[in-house]
């Protein structure tokens, strides 16, 4: 194979040229992926914010239906519960519905849904209405980030406040639910 010889006044590339073209490429290089950091640390804290405010909209979803049933509210009532509710219905049947706060990884709660039915209350179902839940203390308030208000028995015309809180990834949301269940029987 023959080289191709440079013909008179012919030069190549000098080092200074070649140095400035590997820095500008770097340069270029880093630019890429410095944007391509930024975007998908964006994309996560915005999924992170989006469960959040998923999982605080599960829990208005299911716990507020079942106060608008409820005849009777009780905020707690056993062992990580967090709210219990009874009624009867129009068929005269009895139901019982238990929320409460089962342990998940990382001090945070998965919030359970127990619903019972019959006399005696049998459990019919066990559904998990949201995750995530924080139950760490509000330093603000002094009061847990996700509770029922006021706490003990529910007084007839009395709304609960449920305020619940789901913290993902560093990323937090807070809603309070105002609602007013039925006049006992």
């Amino acid at each position: 194979m023959k080289m191709k010889k440079l013909k008179k006044g012919q030069r190549g590339f000098s080092l200074v040229e070649l140095v400035i073209v590997v820095a500008l490429a770097g340069l270029v290089g880093v630019a890429i992926t410095a944007t391509a950091f930024q975007v998908f640390t964006f994309t996560t804290r915005i999924s992170n914010q989006m469960t959040a405010i998923r999982q605080v909209q599960q829990a208005g979803f299911w716990v507020s239906p079942d106060v608008m049933m409820a005849q009777n509210v009780k905020e707690g009532g056993c062992a990580n519960c967090l709210l219990t509710l009874n009624w009867t219905d129009g068929a005269s049947n009895k139901h019982g519905v238990i929320y409460r706060l089962v342990d998940m990884s990382g001090g945070l709660r998965r919030l359970q849904r127990e619903h019972y039915i019959g006399t005696p209350l049998a459990l019919n179902s066990t559904t998990t209405v949201a995750e995530y839940i924080d139950v760490t203390i509000d330093p603000v308030t002094g009061k847990p980030k996700t509770r029922c208000e006021p706490p003990g028995v529910l007084p007839p015309g009395v709304a609960l406040n449920f305020t619940v809180t789901a913290t993902v990834g560093g990323r937090s949301e807070t809603r309070t639910y105002e609602v007013k269940p039925r006049q006992g029987t």
